[in-house]
């Protein structure tokens, strides 16, 4: 059994998911504009297009930030959900660490950060190739999942770790980490997702089209 951790930022989030499986969750199912859950119509991405917008941003501007104050000496990724800032890769000491931390917490509109930098020498060419086929082995995984909506979700995989984000019940959650754990190449599972009740899901399904016209 892989290890599954959960280190979601919101309060209500941590509450919830702490009553599921220590962890984390999927990542986007690619089913166009929209699919079936639960037999309703849901959007593809649960971030309203404004925040997908500051999402977009946010991630430029922290990478900026950290390649002025880091440079090269560095290897960081940046990966921004509903305002959530997340930091892999690795950083040649700890002052590094806190360093980049602190810089990208200064970037307009960022909720939080979750520092999951290590202090180790940069990753290898053949390491980041192989962590972007552990990222293509879940998402394939979660598309055979009929019972997923993977753009609800986002990934990123660093060093064998795969980490998710997403606005997700907690049927998704649970559902979408017994996937994820029996991927081969995963080594962890970090769960950093916004737990939301299936009320909360059905709401945000777009209005029945209007027959009558």
């Amino acid at each position: 059994m892989k290890p599954v951790i959960q280190k979601s930022m919101l309060v209500l989030s941590l509450a919830a998911a702490a009553a599921g499986i220590g962890g984390c969750v999927p990542l986007p199912l690619l089913l166009g504009g929209g699919a079936m859950a639960g037999g309703v119509m849901v959007a593809s991405d649960r971030r309203t297009s404004g925040t997908v917008l500051e999402d977009n941003t946010i991630q430029i501007k922290a990478s900026n930030r950290i390649s002025e104050n880091l440079g090269e000496r560095v290897h960081i990724n940046v990966t921004s959900y509903n305002r959530q800032l997340l930091l892999t890769g690795e950083v040649p000491s700890e002052q590094d660490k806190q360093l980049a931390e602190k810089v990208v917490a200064g970037v307009e509109n960022v909720r939080a950060v979750v520092n999951e930098l290590a202090v180790l020498g940069n990753s290898t060419l053949t390491q980041r190739s192989s962590d972007a086929l552990v990222t293509s082995r879940v998402k394939a995984n979660l598309v055979d999942a009929k019972d997923l909506l993977s753009n609800a979700f986002k990934v990123t995989t660093e060093r064998g770790t795969v980490y998710l984000m997403g606005r997700v019940t907690k049927r998704e959650s649970n559902r979408a980490t017994e996937v994820i754990t029996g991927t081969t190449g995963v080594q962890r599972l970090v769960r950093m997702l916004e737990i939301i009740s299936e009320d909360e899901l059905a709401n945000m399904s777009p209005p029945p089209a209007d027959t009558k016209k």
